[in-house]
């Protein structure tokens, strides 16, 4: 338990807390800001995209082997990101540190089916939740009390003791399971169109969420982003049909065919991309909207993943007493309620009143992500355990982006200033309760 949970608190700890350090980063090295945004976007994309290969590999050749893996890749490139005498030095090394977290989260699921008995596995992926969310809250607050007493490559040099523990920890402790044996090695080609297919999804919706609030003619022509997206339609037609004559493909279609799972994969593709509708409009909301200072806005918007913290473990315990599908869409539903009732806001409310909304909103949240992800990992094969683990970051990656597109898409038709955080907001609202509604679909079978 705790080589699997210091190593999620690591992954997930670096995700957030170089944002911060971005604008010593950009005049240490004389770099514009549009240039410093890839120390995190090489992360980023590295992760997204190599997460089903290292699941892949998890089924074949041992899933404690791939997660020490990317654990010393993960160690040795945060000293290169410490040493980094150049931006595109810190770039490569951080798609490196991608590489390495996606060898740990890819397998995480699938280790912790493996650690815990059948009936403590919804406590367990409880837990994971609560880390997961303490990490987003604490990943700030971290990275400002490094920086106000070291500089920058500190981030980096204090992951090395948590790396050597969790390291220590799971040569001891992490279960071995047996590598698959036979069928045909991972093909370089599906390696490379599984890239493609998530780097022009993430590039494509970064670009157009980058041009939120800009009109037409402001900055330029939105035909780079919709090119992207629309070249990562094609290579996903061209890669989908090569996996469906696989059997056991790199991207798990086998998986999808499986009424449960799929249902599970679109609730979490809509409550993801909910969360990032909501998470990314609320500053604009709160800030511009509302003129409040920054400060007052960051706690205000942490009622939301403290509320997480405190719902997610009773929804743990209660995984096997109700069905996944109705605790799951009763979250989602109350996480719909949560979102409308924030985008009903009008003029400056006191801070209680927008506190409790996001509270609710939270509360929602975490009762349906424990249970969605308990049908996911257990609704699969035990041998496709490592795919299942993989579609797991999948989902919440690619629902991500899918909130990225449409908020770009709003802001650039309707502004920050007007209308665009209320319509953003309440679309949320309305993809929350289409995830209520494939979550419910489950309690057929």
């Amino acid at each position: 338990m705790a080589a699997i949970l210091l190593g999620m608190t690591l992954s997930v700890l670096d995700g957030s807390i170089v944002n911060l350090a971005l604008p010593d980063i950009t005049r240490d090295f004389g770099a514009s800001p549009s240039a410093a945004v890839w120390v995190v976007n090489a992360y980023q994309l590295a992760t997204l995209g190599l997460l089903l290969p290292c699941a892949h590999l998890g089924d074949r050749l041992g899933y404690k082997r791939v997660y020490l893996v990317g654990l010393a890749v993960f160690f040795i490139a945060s000293i290169g990101c410490a040493v980094s005498h150049s931006l595109v030095m810190l770039s490569v090394f951080r798609a490196l540190q991608g590489l390495g977290a996606a060898g740990m989260m890819s397998v995480n699921s699938a280790l912790v089916r493996l650690t815990y008995p059948v009936d403590m596995l919804g406590r367990a992926l409880a837990i994971n939740s609560v880390v997961v969310a303490a990490g987003s809250v604490a990943g700030p607050s971290i990275a400002a009390l490094v920086l106000s007493l070291a500089s920058w490559p500190w981030l980096f040099f204090l992951q090395l003791p948590f790396g050597m523990a969790v390291w220590w920890l799971g040569r001891r402790a992490l279960p071995s399971n047996a590598a698959a044996s036979g069928g045909p090695p991972l093909s370089p080609l599906d390696v490379a169109l599984n890239m493609a297919l998530f780097v022009l999804m993430f590039l494509g919706a970064d670009m157009l969420g980058a041009r939120r609030g800009e009109s037409p003619a402001a900055g330029g022509s939105l035909l780079p982003a919709v090119a992207m997206l629309a070249g990562a339609v094609v290579v996903a037609w061209v890669y989908l049909r090569r996996q469906v004559r696989e059997a056991t493909p790199l991207f798990p279609v086998d998986l999808l065919r499986i009424p449960v799972f799929a249902l599970s994969m679109c609730t979490s593709v809509c409550a993801f991309a909910a969360q990032t509708l909501a998470f990314v409009t609320l500053p604009f909301l709160l800030l511009e909207g509302q003129g409040r200072s920054h400060f007052e806005a960051g706690m205000l918007i942490t009622a939301w993943p403290a509320a997480i913290v405190v719902a997610a473990p009773i929804a743990g315990r209660l995984i096997h007493r109700v069905p996944g599908g109705l605790l799951g869409g009763i979250g989602q539903g109350v996480l719909a309620l949560g979102l409308a009732l924030v985008a009903m806001l009008h003029g400056t409310p006191p801070a209680w009143d927008i506190a409790w909304r996001l509270v609710l909103c939270g509360i929602g949240f975490g009762l349906f992500q424990s249970p969605n992800n308990h049908t996911i990992v257990t609704s699969a094969p035990l041998r496709r355990a490592g795919a299942a683990s993989g579609m797991l970051g999948t989902a919440r990656l690619t629902g991500q982006s899918l909130g990225a597109v449409l908020l770009g898409i709003i802001f650039s038709v309707w502004g920050v200033h007007d209308a665009g955080p209320t319509i953003a907001l309440s679309l949320a609202a309305a993809m929350s309760a289409a995830s209520a509604c494939f979550s419910l679909l489950r309690l057929r079978g």
